[in-house]
């Protein structure tokens, strides 16, 4: 099944809308995708794109078998400019007013306008609520009017967070989902170590140092991870870029690259933080009687041999010592110092 056969079962109404808007000559030129799920939001842009660009569209539904459908589905059309966050504070740069550089915003507005033909053009902002007020200021206009055959797309986790402005001219997709998505490499690993730090170590310190050191290699291999899925995802669009001698597709390529490998780390360690709270939030919500068919992660305790009875208030203390260290890696620490004085304060309140 195809990518927008997926979306269009799963949801009907959104797509038939966006596909009667497109039929009519009414779709918006401007699209503000929500979802908690970062594969869902960079799914559906693709969706969006298909609708918005397929010139073998049928009542507004696109082919999916044309070369723009194909490209399109995988990331090789060239007049698609893409933005993401990147950096420590994974941000959406503005850029400079001149000669701004590549992956900011001012860039890809720039290059908007470079692309000819009768070609649809996009404009793609991935993460955009991690844009600061300058850079949302600085986009307003184009929302507004952009540039002729042109669409611009923004994805955000959390929409409130951009500017009422900066909402307005966008047409809101909304694609709710009721849980956290955790798919970083070493989700089962982590589980695992934070079963034996809450139920099994007690106050063997050998026991303890196994399970940090589980912990802590999942935490030091995230990175590699992520720039081997940057490799993987961006193969072809830099193979195809260095085939076609283009300077510019090929740095832009290469750029895209980069800024997603970067982006793709700090969101699996996020998603890694965060599937440590959630673990130790849903024992606490065993501990005070709820059914684990009703805890939202209940994924999380496959194949973990759950205890019946668990202490409310040593559940609540574990879920502190949590908190504690989602606080702690807000900062410029050393996750490896951070993850053993957890591993050690939840193990030693066994006694």
């Amino acid at each position: 099944m195809s990518l927008y056969s997926d979306y269009s079962k799963n949801f009907h109404d959104l797509i038939s809308c966006l596909a009667n808007a497109r039929n009519s000559g009414r779709m918006a030129h401007a699209f503000l995708i929500h979802s908690p799920d970062p594969a869902v939001r960079k799914e559906f842009a693709k969706v969006v794109m298909l609708i918005a660009g397929c010139k073998n569209q049928q009542n507004g539904h696109p082919d999916c078998t044309c070369q723009f459908c194909r490209q399109i589905q995988n990331d090789t059309y060239a007049d698609c400019q893409t933005l993401t966050p990147e950096g420590k504070m994974y941000q959406i740069k503005v850029g400079e007013r001149i000669n701004p550089e590549p992956n900011t915003l001012r860039y890809m507005l720039d290059h908007l306008g470079y692309t000819s033909g009768n070609h649809r053009k996009f404009g793609l902002i991935h993460d955009a609520d991690r844009m600061n007020t300058e850079a949302q200021n600085a986009l307003l206009k184009t929302l507004e009017e952009p540039p002729p055959e042109t669409t611009m797309i923004l994805t955000a986790a959390n929409p409130s967070a951009l500017l009422p402005t900066t909402r307005s001219r966008c047409q809101l997709l909304t694609l709710p989902d009721n849980k956290y998505h955790f798919s970083f490499d070493g989700v089962q690993e982590t589980c695992s170590a934070l079963f034996d730090l809450c139920f099994q170590c007690g106050c063997d310190l050998v026991k303890v140092e196994d399970a940090a050191a589980k912990l802590i290699a999942v935490a030091s291999k995230l990175a590699d991870a992520a720039k081997n899925s940057a490799d993987e995802e961006f193969a072809t669009i830099i193979e195809t870029a260095k085939r076609s001698e283009d300077a510019v597709f090929i740095k832009r390529a290469e750029t895209r690259k980069n800024d997603a490998a970067s982006g793709a780390y700090i969101r699996d360690r996020r998603s890694f933080i965060a599937a440590i709270t959630t673990f130790c939030s849903q024992v606490y919500m065993l501990s005070c009687n709820a059914a684990p068919a009703d805890l939202p992660n209940s994924e999380l305790f496959d194949h973990l041999p759950m205890p019946v009875k668990i202490d409310p208030e040593r559940a609540a203390r574990i879920l502190k010592e949590a908190e504690d260290l989602e606080y702690t890696l807000r900062f410029n620490v050393n996750d490896e110092l951070a993850l053993r004085t957890f591993a050690i304060n939840v193990a030693m309140d066994m006694q």
